[in-house]
């Protein structure tokens, strides 16, 4: 296994992926609904010479959530017991996954899960296990889920592949606020779901990280409110950087007073005296470059960039 930066606060990168290793497909989150767009995700990556085992109740519904709780905390359970499985797919976001973190440790067999680390793959929803991954020490990915995986350019799509197996990633260009150049372990995550993880067992350190934030259908005063709790709470003090990604759907409803997303972030953001960039390739909306979890990145806020490694200043 690697471990990725010379920081200690760095995380354990699993052993990079390579054609014919097995990858366990679960719905930790919401119900299962975009059947063809999740068949083609598969393909895509059976198509690299991946084995995809799906779970058999991938389909289940529990209400808005794919099966109740238990089953779905299994399902994660045995996916990542099982000594064949290098990695495992999320099929889609949704809601849910917060719940089957009640009553969880990812040390669950004789072996912690420092001693073996899998990928763990997906956003939006999936944020919350990717924190809490990271929580214990373990390096994942913010990338497509199965159902949004066959809407990404091939750049995107690579990007993906690149990191998983052992590739560089390009930086991200996006638009600098300025504000200087800081390193900092990365953070991804959906706002809305990582709001909810502050002040829980999962919350991770958030001394000197660089937060990427992203989100979807959530009015600007919606996201005023979430910026505003993280600012109250004193969470923001010690960030060394604010990556922005696509804010989708966000918009207020017609012929009512607000401002839009873009004044609602500058406004919560541009005072904090640490470098932010914004309009970065991530998000609900195509393109959703991936983005690792846990390691080293630098955010350049003079000339908008995101890349992963520590800058050479720092």
């Amino acid at each position: 296994m690697q471990s990725q930066s010379e920081n200690s606060k760095s995380k354990i990168v699993p052993p990079f992926l390579k054609p014919g290793d097995l990858l366990r497909v679960i719905a930790p989150s919401g119900a299962l609904r975009e059947f063809a767009t999740f068949e083609r995700g598969v393909e895509i990556w059976r198509s690299r010479g991946y084995k995809v085992e799906i779970s058999p109740q991938i389909d289940d519904k529990w209400g808005y959530l794919a099966g109740k709780d238990n089953k779905r905390r299994n399902e994660l359970a045995a996916a990542w017991q099982d000594p064949e499985c290098r990695g495992i797919l999320c099929a889609r976001g949704g809601f849910g996954s917060t719940r089957i973190l009640e009553n969880w440790n990812w040390q669950i067999s004789e072996l912690s899960p420092i001693q073996n680390p899998k990928w763990l793959i997906g956003f939006s929803d999936i944020t919350a296990l990717l924190w809490s991954l990271e929580k214990v020490g373990i390096s994942s990915v913010h990338a497509p889920v199965l159902t949004t995986l066959s809407s990404e350019p091939d750049w995107s799509v690579q990007r993906l592949f690149d990191w998983v197996e052992g590739r560089n990633i390009a930086p991200l260009k996006g638009s600098g606020w300025g504000r200087g150049v800081k390193s900092g372990i990365l953070l991804p995550a959906n706002l809305t779901v990582a709001t909810h993880l502050l002040s829980t067992p999962f919350q991770p350190n958030l001394d000197n990280v660089i937060l990427a934030f992203e989100d979807v259908t959530e009015a600007p005063y919606r996201i005023d409110r979430m910026l505003t709790q993280w600012r109250m709470s004193g969470a923001l003090s010690k960030v060394s950087g604010i990556a922005l990604g696509s804010f989708t759907k966000c918009e207020a409803p017609d012929n009512v007073p607000s401002l839009s997303v873009e004044e609602v972030l500058r406004d919560r953001l541009s005072d904090l005296g640490i470098p932010v960039v914004s309009n970065l390739p991530f998000g609900h909306e195509a393109p959703n470059a991936a983005l690792p979890v846990g390691v080293m990145a630098t955010l350049d806020a003079e000339h908008g960039v995101l890349s992963i490694g520590a800058s050479a200043t720092d």
